[in-house]
């Protein structure tokens, strides 16, 4: 269910973003494949909102503005929008050599044209001061500040990477003119698949375009941006037609076909995986949901029983979507009169004036919870509302009661939640990442875009999962009697759902998630949609409101659209939210249309206007539906923004993942939130995926991989993610579970006292075995152990105090583990490497300078060495050869367990195995 968001506001949250840009010199050979928006559909509202006219690049003055939703007003528009105006992207000055230096005038500047033509302008000009062109930043066209923003309603920075792009590898290093040449191929790939969004764009139509010495960037953000879904995704025939014929990869389940699941499948199918989607309802779309209406004389309408309203349509992916299908978007017109109990009009100035009172109240709130901070999280936005009106007096007559707790009501239709159970710290956490542009309706109802994405997917309705086990090997999807295997599942089912405990998950969920899905609110609105015989109600307006004088069923009826001019026939829906739509599903559906009736009485027969019987009517009960259990997610008291970002977290080393619009913490309560979210997850799947391929690929041949394993290893331990004393750990970033695997590595640098060295040498005869081992010893100074803990474990180890033989004590005392060589860490370390190097990509190691963190050191003494390792010696056998003692480190002592002959392997794999049997780590982390 998809609340409303349609005032205008400004992306006043975003810092100003200012960029100057300077003409291209010409390209004697433009790319024939390189064009503009051969056909474009006019009228669109998604199109003509969506490319700003270029200003003027030149001009620093330059100003553009739109605006944007907020949250709070999403029932009915403001009344005067109020603009927000975006400057070019942050100024950068490079001086003479290239050096990007700080304005020191002004917080914007700019960028010196004579830096970067210099040499188109002054032929003549010193080839000596010509600075080196990988240093320069790049210019593609003039629209630098249009595609700016087209990316940022897409959801990028101006200006800057996202976390993503980064955990990605996108540039060699974060920051410098490589990170800005990248971003400005990012905004203008993405700029130009939205001039004609039902073609598929190469890579190669940007050849010509972007200098040779970025090609490598071009690489990296087409993929980036194809990958991750933010171009080339939808149902336009030419992105069909780049669906393999058959799968070539692995077996996914996806649980639920509403716009995630849908999203999620379509977007996997087409990176050639085999996916099987679960549904337990007999139809796709979940919570959007086109029913069709009808009654005699051929009257019939699509009646949008779920999610309705496309909140914004700058960068909305259903909005592109609409333009693939050539479906014009209907604007939802900013008129909305009230009407009062007994059918009159509300009074335009004292509307204005409750209206304006009610909107001082929550910049009044905002400001109450910036001086309470953390406190602030314990208290409900209706505490805070309810203190400030009866301090300022505002509303104190009848009628002004009554408009105040409509604007409530409809504060509790965004929310999809009460104002008392709301966060006053983070209700409108979203506010931010609103999209910009107009609110539409689809003409024929949403139910044209789940049918869309539904098409060639393999469906299977009416199976309710029940159970889901997830483990190293893969998952079962448990439905009925029915077992569904595969390597991963996509879990996309409501928040509701998840709240309920009706999905049994094997091993349980973890902790952190179990409480995030808890704190979060879930809440509820229902609809009465009802067919009338012709529009009374007349085509002037799409929205109209009505009172109430109780405050418990201020939200009963409060709100009604009218989808005539785009349903096919004459529909009028009511709203039912807060304390009212949760009462709502008990009430007979005849007792809830005479109700509405009455209501619709009041207001048009005073007017002279007959309001005739319905044809059909339908009541919701998205409470008590099964399959969803309420309508959209909400920030309760208790919750916050990062309770969504540890509902999508995955789970099982990415064997089980989630999606849905309680999973964003950007968009969430939003259909276009929901569809973002499974193309999120197809890319972290396909990435999953491909890390595994890169461990089984490791493990079918060890004999010829096991040094490139050991040498992977130790590149990634040159940059680890946490270092303290003689310890480092490294692990994946974009897993943030508390509970998943990290490997530890313990760094012993002691080295040998040659007098004893002298001693070996005087009690073998073997002398040439006796050199090749003394000389390694010598040369290698330090040599490392291992051992697989949870991120938890390695964070309590950090804070251990007494050095590092403290903490070789609490790892072995306390946590009970065995430090192996790189051998012994098994499989799941495999596992874990490779999702490692996945996620870091190509990014280049640090220097040892940056590598040094704060605080580290190496061990200075042989004490903590002699304790734990006792150095390989050769012992005389019977046939008067000489082996090395194997030694396991077990609980800080070493055990004699095993011998190995030297001459079954050569002295750098004897070192390597030293330490470890091979016994595999994966049971630590379940400590």
């Amino acid at each position: 269910m998809n609340p409303l968001d349609q005032s205008p506001d400004q992306f006043s949250s975003f810092p100003p973003l200012q960029f100057i840009a300077f003409p291209p010199t010409p390209n004697p050979n433009p790319s024939p494949n390189y064009n503009h928006n051969p056909n474009p559909i006019p009228n669109d509202p998604t199109e003509t909102q969506f490319q700003p006219q270029n200003p003027n690049p030149t001009s620093a003055n330059h100003l553009l503005s739109f605006s944007v939703p907020k949250k709070r007003r999403r029932g009915r528009p403001q009344r005067k929008a109020a603009s927000f105006h975006v400057p070019p992207l942050p100024n950068i000055i490079l001086n003479g050599n290239n050096g990007i230096l700080p304005s020191s005038s002004s917080t914007t500047t700019s960028i010196s044209a004579p830096s970067i033509r210099h040499n188109v302008e002054n032929p003549n000009y010193s080839s000596r001061a010509v600075p080196d062109i990988s240093d320069e930043i790049i210019v593609i066209n003039k629209e630098s500040t249009a595609e700016a923003l087209i990316a940022l309603s897409s959801g990028f920075p101006a200006d800057s990477l996202t976390e993503e792009e980064i955990d990605a590898g996108v540039v060699p290093v974060v920051g410098g003119i490589e990170q800005v040449n990248f971003i400005l191929i990012r905004n203008h790939i993405i700029a130009k698949w939205r001039e004609n969004v039902s073609t598929w764009i190469t890579k190669e139509m940007f050849i010509d375009a972007i200098p040779k010495h970025c090609h490598t960037l071009l690489d990296s953000a087409y993929n980036y941006l194809v990958s991750h879904g933010y171009i080339n995704f939808g149902v336009a025939p030419a992105i069909k037609e780049k669906i393999p014929a058959e799968p070539n990869k692995v077996n996914v389940i996806v649980i639920g076909a509403g716009l995630a699941g849908l999203a999620a499948a379509r977007q996997l199918i087409r990176f050639g995986f085999k996916v099987t989607v679960l549904e337990a309802r007999k139809r796709a779309g979940g919570r959007v949901y086109t029913k069709k209406m009808e009654g005699g004389n051929r009257v019939s309408a699509a009646a949008d029983l779920g999610g309705s309203v496309l909140t914004g349509t700058l960068g909305n992916p259903l909005g592109i979507m609409a333009r693939q299908l050539g479906h014009p978007l209907h604007k939802v017109r900013d008129k909305c009169p009230l009407y009062s109990l007994d059918g009159r009009p509300v009074d335009p100035d004292m509307d204005m004036k409750v209206e304006t009172a009610f909107n001082r109240l929550l910049d009044k709130a905002s400001k109450l919870r910036q001086l309470m901070g953390e406190v602030s999280v314990d208290v409900s936005l209706g505490a805070a509302l309810e203190t400030f009106r009866q301090v300022y007096g505002d509303a104190v007559n009848a009628e002004e009661i009554n408009l105040f707790n409509w604007h409530l009501a409809n504060l509790e239709y965004a929310n999809a939640g009460l104002i008392s159970k709301l966060s006053l710290a983070f209700w409108d956490q979203d506010d931010p990442y609103d999209m910009g542009g107009d609110h539409c309706f689809m003409p024929g109802g949403n139910g044209r875009l789940v049918q869309a994405l539904a098409e060639n997917v393999p469906i299977l309705y009416e199976k309710t999962v029940h159970t889901i086990r997830y483990g190293s090997d893969g998952v079962q999807v448990i439905a009925g009697s029915q077992v569904f295997e595969g390597e991963m599942a996509l879990c996309t089912v409501p928040l509701g759902v998840l709240k309920s405990g009706s999905i049994k998950f094997m091993p349980e969920l973890p902790q952190r998630k179990l409480d995030g899905i808890k704190r979060l609110g879930f809440g509820l609105l229902n609809k009465v949609a009802m067919l009338f015989p012709h529009v009374f109600w007349g085509t002037e307006l799409d929205t109209f409101g009505h009172l109430s004088d109780d405050p418990s069923r201020r939200g009963e009826f409060f709100l009604f659209y009218s989808y005539a001019t785009v349903a096919g026939g004459p529909l009028l829906i009511a709203l039912v939210a807060g304390e009212a739509a949760h009462k709502f599903e008990s009430m007979p559906p005849t007792d809830a249309v005479t109700r509405v009736i009455q209501i619709l009485k009041g207001i048009y027969e005073p007017q002279g206007i007959n309001v005739p019987e319905p044809i059909q009517t339908v009541c919701t009960r998205w409470g008590g539906d099964p399959f969803s259990l309420g309508s959209y997610s909400n920030v309760a008291v208790g919750a916050s923004g990062d309770d969504y970002d540890i509902l999508a977290e995955s789970v099982g080393d990415g064997r089980l993942c989630f999606a849905g619009e309680a999973t964003t913490r950007r968009y969430p309560a939003t259909m276009h939130g929901a569809f973002l979210t499974g193309l999120r997850e197809a890319a972290n799947m396909a990435h999953y995926a491909n890390a595994r391929a890169l461990r089984m690929k490791v493990d079918r041949s060890p004999s010829k991989n096991a040094h490139s394993c050991a040498s992977l290893l130790a590149d990634l331990f040159r940059e680890p993610d946490l270092e303290f004393g003689s310890f480092s750990v490294i692990f994946a970033q974009k897993n943030a579970d508390p509970k998943s695997a990290a490997i530890l590595r313990v760094t012993f640098s002691e080295p040998r006292k040659k007098s004893h060295e002298g001693k070996l040498d005087q009690q073998h005869s073997n002398k040439l075995l006796f050199q090749q081992l003394q000389s390694h010893f010598n040369q290698r100074q330090q040599f490392h152990v291992y051992t697989l803990l949870s991120r938890q474990q390695t964070l309590e180890l950090r804070e251990v105090r007494g050095g590092d033989e403290m903490r070789l004590n609490y790892l072995c005392e306390k946590l009970g583990v065995k430090l192996v060589g790189r051998k012994g860490l098994g499989s799941t370390a495999d596992s874990v490497i490779a999702s490692i190097k996945a996620e870091r990509g190509n990014r280049k190691p640090a220097s040892t300078a940056l590598a040094l963190r704060s605080g580290t050191s190496k061990l200075k003494t042989g004490n903590l060495k002699r304790k734990v390792v006792r150095k390989a010696k050769i012992v005389r056998n019977s046939n008067g050869l000489a082996a090395a003692v194997n030694s396991n480190l077990v609980n800080g002592k070493v055990s004699e367990e095993t011998r190995m002959s030297v001459e079954t392997g050569t002295t750098d794999q004897l070192l390597l195995d030293t330490l470890g049997s091979g016994q595999n780590q994966g049971d630590l982390l379940k400590q």
